[in-house]
Formats: C-alpha cells, sequence, structure tokens
C-alpha cells in the first residue's frame, strides 16, 4: 500500500465530513448521545475493521470517541486509511 500524497489526501478530505488531518493522521471526533451508542458504534465499526485487517487508533471516554488513522507499515496515509474512513462515516 503506497503512501497518498498532501494533495491527494486534500482530495479524499473534501468527501469525507468530519475528517481532518492531525499529526499525519486522518482524525475525527465523534460525539454520541451516551455510552451505550458509542459502545455500539465501536463494537460495528469492529466488525468491519477486523474484515478489512487495519485497525484504528481510538479512545473512548464515556459518549465521546476520538480516532485516528494512518498505515504504519506505508509511513503514513494510504487508500486503506480513506476507505476505513468512509466506512466508519456510514456507520454514524
Amino acid at each position: 500500500m503506497m503512501r497518498l500524497s498532501q494533495e491527494e489526501i486534500e482530495v479524499e478530505l473534501k468527501d469525507l465530513p468530519g475528517w481532518s488531518m492531525i499529526n499525519e493522521k486522518l482524525h475525527r471526533e465523534i460525539e454520541f448521545k451516551s455510552f451505550n451508542q458509542a459502545f455500539g458504534f465501536m463494537t460495528r465499526a469492529a466488525m468491519e475493521i477486523e474484515k478489512m485487517n487495519h485497525h484504528p487508533e481510538w479512545f473512548n471516554v464515556y459518549n465521546r470517541l476520538v480516532i485516528d488513522l494512518m498505515t504504519h507499515d506505508a509511513g503514513g496515509i494510504t487508500k486503506n486509511d480513506i476507505n476505513l474512513a468512509r466506512i466508519l462515516n456510514s456507520l454514524v
């Protein structure tokens, strides 16, 4: 998997509502109505994540979830990260 250029990432971000680039990672913060909703999202997402075998860095406190995506093997953001961001957006 090849690392995307800054220009390619900026183009992709236009079609990824809620996502930005922070510290060379795709970044999104989501606030849910409750812990149950946040945990339910993480559970649904985990099933898709496992299918891709592409695991995010994420951090959950009560109803908030912080997600960072990058491909460590490529040293940056790849199409895998973009695809996972799209899947996660579809589950919110």
